[in-house]
Formats: structure tokens, C-alpha cells, sequence
């Protein structure tokens, strides 16, 4: 009997062809794929990581919600819409924007919130841990936006532990 591959193997691929030449800073997008989806396995959700390798397809490149729902299904498709940005002229209306339509969402309880919030957390706890490393300017505009981000996405009981973790780096002393 053949081996199966990993799970996320096919997204992986999908995400790594959809953003082709991207960079995340200086290094290749996918290191940033790879970095949330490691996240999502460390603290306990291998159902999100589709939507951890896709989070930014929608966002990002060329793909559709609609090329998304075809190749992975609705549930995918919905989460990955979720931790998609809204469109505005500033990157302030554009996270006061999706920040109230995610919490519209996460009060509606939406079943494919499962995958979408823990994805959108690993996101955003990959996106700190590197702005740590190399990039306080934007670590500081994290920092500012967390108590309204939290405030969102947060679900008693859902991804309890990369939102501790997310937390501490953002309260907590800069290193």
C-alpha cells in the first residue's frame, strides 16, 4: 500500500504556485506558510492547516474564492475569505473593516469558524515572532491593534494557547 502524504500537501503546493515570486521580507512566501501551518501542528489544530497554507491566497494572488471552494471545498474556502482583508485606502480602514466583519462572524458561529480563527491567530502569531526578530516598526503596530484584534476573533475555548502565546509577545517585553 502506497504511503499518503502529509496533510496539506495539496494546499501546499496550491499556495506555493499562487504566490509564485512573492517574498515575506527577504525571504520566499512560502517560508511563511510553513511557519503558521508549523503553529497550527504545534498547538493542536491539524484541521486548520489547509487554511493555514491558503490564509493569504484570496488576499495575496489571483485565486477566488470560487477556485478555492472548487479545489477545497466550501468550509476552506469561507475560512480562508475570513482571514482575507477587507479593501480600504489605509491599512486603519482596512483592519477596522475586517476586524468588524470577523466579528460578525464569530458571533454568528459559523461551523467553518473551526479552521478560520485558529489559521487567522497562527497568522498573526507568525507575522509577530518575525516583526520580533527583524522589524520593530510594525511589531509596534501589531502591539496597538492586539486588544482590537483579540476583541474579533477571540472564542472562549478556541485556539486557547496561540492565544496565550500571542499574548505574551505582545504584553510582554520586547526580545
Amino acid at each position: 500500500m502506497a504511503a499518503s502524504s502529509p496533510p496539506g500537501t495539496d494546499a501546499r503546493r496550491f499556495a506555493v504556485r499562487a504566490h509564485g515570486d512573492q517574498r515575506y521580507g527577504d525571504r520566499p512566501y512560502f517560508e511563511h506558510l510553513d511557519a503558521v501551518v508549523e503553529l497550527l501542528q504545534r498547538h493542536g489544530h491539524p484541521e486548520a492547516i489547509e487554511v493555514g497554507f491558503l490564509h493569504d491566497a484570496i488576499e495575496d494572488t489571483d485565486v477566488s474564492f470560487e477556485m478555492l471552494r472548487d479545489e477545497f471545498g466550501d468550509a476552506v474556502a469561507r475560512a480562508v475569505a475570513f482571514c482575507s482583508d477587507e479593501a480600504g485606502p489605509d491599512r486603519k480602514s482596512r483592519k477596522r473593516a475586517t476586524y468588524a466583519r470577523m466579528r460578525r462572524d464569530v458571533v454568528a458561529r459559523h461551523d467553518w469558524l473551526q479552521l478560520a480563527v485558529p489559521a487567522k491567530v497562527a497568522d498573526r502569531l507568525a507575522n509577530v515572532q518575525a516583526c520580533r526578530r527583524n522589524n520593530p516598526e510594525l511589531l509596534a503596530v501589531y502591539a496597538a491593534e492586539h486588544a482590537t484584534f483579540r476583541e474579533a476573533l477571540y472564542v472562549d475555548g478556541l485556539c486557547d494557547s496561540l492565544w496565550l502565546e500571542l499574548d505574551a509577545l505582545l504584553t510582554g517585553p520586547a526580545g
